[in-house]
């Protein structure tokens, strides 16, 4: 089985047309799309402008299905997140699509591949944007200095206060998951976990209030659930510089091997991976 692995395209049709274009010359079995995969903020999406493009079916899913069509039965399963930067009303139309059988939506969900489990989760630790669509408190209501609390900000969906007062990544991973054996289970996760080779941010020597910023803004919840369930694979995005300044796009906790598709350059970071032999993955800048 091949698998490819994208994230945080941000809606930058080159990028994804370089993607179409790998999809249709290698045929892989999967491809794993990670998150923030819009053009950028809420309001463009938001527009109501008679000459808006609908990213989502007039150039994402449009594109899709030209492959689908050109492909066949060799259309590879598509499994798909939104990430902190997506709009969550932009849930409703990913839903529709995957009605259509373009992708297959994964997050907060359990689908089977073959002889794997593929698990999708877009929350992501409290972020200096004001966006809170995709973001949760960690592990308790800490927020880091100079990040902005899910209790403020603004979301393009109506949440009730007490999820966003209580929920947290913690309790979401172990409610999704449950008590089941993860030793052949994909997670596609948007954020990375904490103080991995994937979480470091470009805040040296940055200081709120005199206190210097932690450099490592990935998940604690999400670091703790990989050392003590060790799913086979996890696959992340969301920082985009961390490859570039940790000089790696791959860690390992454990058994389990993880992924970086995040990139801060203009080229798209295609990870290619395969799942009965993760440590021959590869990522090439298209």
């Amino acid at each position: 089985m091949t698998c490819f692995f994208v994230s945080d395209l941000h809606g930058h049709a080159d990028r994804y047309q370089k993607l179409f274009q790998a999809i249709g010359d290698e045929r892989p079995d999967a491809v794993f799309l990670g998150g923030d995969i819009l053009p950028s903020g809420l309001l463009p999406s938001s527009s109501i402008s008679p000459d808006h493009e609908d990213f989502v079916n007039d150039f994402l899913a449009a594109g899709l299905d030209r492959l689908r069509s050109t492909l066949g039965s060799a259309y590879p399963r598509i499994f798909l997140i939104l990430g902190n930067d997506d709009p969550r009303f932009e849930e409703s139309v990913i839903l529709d699509v995957a009605a259509r059988g373009i992708w297959e939506y994964a997050h907060n969900r359990r689908i089977l591949l073959g002889d794997y489990e593929i698990y999708g989760y877009s929350f992501v630790p409290p972020t200096p944007f004001l966006l809170k669509d995709w973001e949760r408190y960690d592990v308790s209501r800490y927020v880091d200095p100079g990040s902005v609390s899910p209790e403020e900000g603004f979301r393009s969906v109506p949440v009730s206060e007490y999820e966003i007062q209580f929920s947290t990544i913690e309790k979401d991973l172990a409610q999704l998951t449950a008590k089941r054996d993860l030793s052949r289970a994909l997670f596609l996760f948007h954020g990375p976990p904490y103080k991995s080779k994937l979480d470091r941010a470009a805040l040296d020597g940055r200081k709120i209030d005199h206190v210097p910023l932690d450099v490592h803004v990935g998940s604690i919840a999400v670091a703790r659930f990989i050392q003590s369930r060790q799913p086979y694979v996890t696959m992340h995005g969301h920082i985009h510089e961390s490859a570039r300044l940790t000089g790696s796009w791959h860690d390992k906790i454990g058994e389990t091997y993880l992924f970086s598709a995040a990139h801060d350059g203009p080229e798209l970071a295609l990870v290619r991976f395969s799942p009965e032999n993760p440590a021959s993955a590869e990522r090439e800048l298209l």
